[in-house]
């Protein structure tokens, strides 16, 4: 992994600082969940591109706890923003998918087969409704900090129907597929989330807001100032639009920011960033990769750097542990004083020694539409493990993932170009028992 020379050098500097405590707080730390909506783990500054610009996210890294290996629980949007607001894993909090189990527009070879379906009618809100019933079975992070006293705010993508399904006090979105009036935020305004802290910082109250807006997703369409600055630098047109879209949201970030600064609530709030799932363009039309990125168990769409940045009180390091979605909840709760639950996945991202002897981040991939709402197993197309340096995918035999199990060492190959399950029998039979103890698949 290739870092920009100023984030290596700011780090440099962050790690001679020591391990992480924090400093103690005179009162509960406001929290801004900033979540990217499909944007591939290698696509900013600091991670190594040479062409797409993110200074506002660079220098939230630089003053971050950075974990460049973090890892989201599914490669889609609904299963891996569930397991964020839930702390829980994809076939325990029940998301198997996006959308309910509906009649297939038409079917399509491999990861594509499930796309698609009617999203109206009866059936589809029937579903739907049931999905967000089995949610609601889960403990949610609003929630939990509602108990201390805190406000909290959807924006931009929300899957669970109305946003107090998810324990929010005030929200965006209404109650339709993946955000409505919610994904307004971002590419039209930032007004919602910025009246919200300026009204919580008035009222005393800390808050949660949570600022997932539907970028750099599509529609690629970036204002052309932005869009200009790539065309002669990205391989084709629909590449640089989707370049042009991340510096977009990265401009959307530096507005928040500061706007913080300006209500002088930086040094009081926490800023937790990830992304929800990858996306690599296609290369020869204008869609994105399904095989190795959004859909896929490959690190193009399950990857992406978790930053945890609170001035004053997180010293930034950068740390080279695999790290999983489901640690932001226990890290979170635990900052704010709130009651974590003694049954969730995730563990403390300021604890070095659980970071330490933690042996491995797992996850899995499912259907777009799910297959059945209840049986996780049903939708499964691949599990995935990551231990140190190495990765083992092992398809389900179900939903066209019939592969064998393969096998990468991601410090040599990155790309997951390499399989070696033939040439490691004995680390693969390790890993594979690893994997199944975690979760069987069944």
């Amino acid at each position: 992994m290739r870092l920009s020379l100023f984030f290596c050098l700011s780090l440099l500097f962050a790690s001679s600082l020591g391990a992480a405590e924090p400093a103690a707080a005179s009162k509960p730390p406001n929290i801004l969940m900033i979540i990217s909506d499909d944007q591939a783990w290698n696509d900013y500054g600091f991670m190594g591109s040479k062409f797409i610009q993110t200074p506002n996210i660079d220098r939230l890294a630089a003053e971050s706890r950075t974990f460049p290996h973090g890892y989201d629980t599914n490669s889609l949007c609904s299963p891996s923003l569930a397991s964020i607001v839930t702390g829980r894993h994809v076939h325990r909090h029940g998301v198997t998918g996006n959308d309910p189990p509906v009649a297939a527009v038409k079917a399509a070879p491999g990861a594509k087969k499930a796309v698609g379906g009617k999203q109206k009618g009866t059936e589809f809100t029937d579903g739907r409704a049931q999905l967000v019933k089995l949610f609601e079975q889960s403990p949610q992070l609003p929630r939990l900090l509602a108990e201390r006293g805190y406000v909290s705010l959807q924006t931009g993508k929300w899957w669970m129907g109305d946003y107090t399904h998810g324990g929010f006090t005030e929200g965006m979105t209404k109650g339709s597929r993946h955000g409505d009036e919610g994904l307004d935020i971002g590419r039209k305004t930032l007004a919602p989330l910025t009246d919200f802290i300026s009204r919580a910082k008035k009222d005393g109250k800390p808050f949660l807001a949570w600022y997932a807006p539907m970028m750099p997703h599509d529609p690629h369409n970036p204002p052309e100032r932005l869009l200009a600055k790539y065309r002669d630098k990205a391989p084709t047109e629909w590449a640089a639009r989707y370049w042009a879209m991340i510096e977009w949201f990265d401009e959307t970030v530096g507005a928040v920011r500061a706007h913080l600064e300006k209500e002088g609530l930086t040094n009081d709030t926490i800023i937790v960033y990830i992304s929800d799932n990858g996306w690599i363009p296609d290369p020869k039309k204008p869609k994105v990769d399904f095989d190795r990125s959004k859909m896929s168990p490959f690190d193009g769409g399950i990857r992406s750097p978790l930053l945890v940045s609170w001035p004053g009180h997180i010293k930034p390091v950068s740390l080279d542990y695999p790290v999983s979605a489901v640690d932001i909840m226990p890290t979170l709760l635990k900052l704010a004083g709130a009651k974590v639950p003694a049954d969730g996945d995730g563990i403390d991202l300021l604890d070095d020694e659980a970071l330490r002897t933690r042996p491995f981040v797992a996850g899995q991939n499912s259907t777009h539409n799910i297959i059945q709402i209840g049986n996780p197993a049903s939708s499964l197309r691949y599990r995935w493990l990551v231990a140190g340096d190495w990765k083992l995918i092992v398809s389900s035999g179900l939903n066209d993932a019939t592969e064998p199990p393969r096998l990468f060492n991601l410090k040599q190959d990155a790309e997951e170009l390499h399989d070696l399950a033939a040439a490691q029998p004995a680390r693969l039979a390790e890993l594979q028992k690893l994997l199944d103890g975690w979760w069987s698949g069944r």
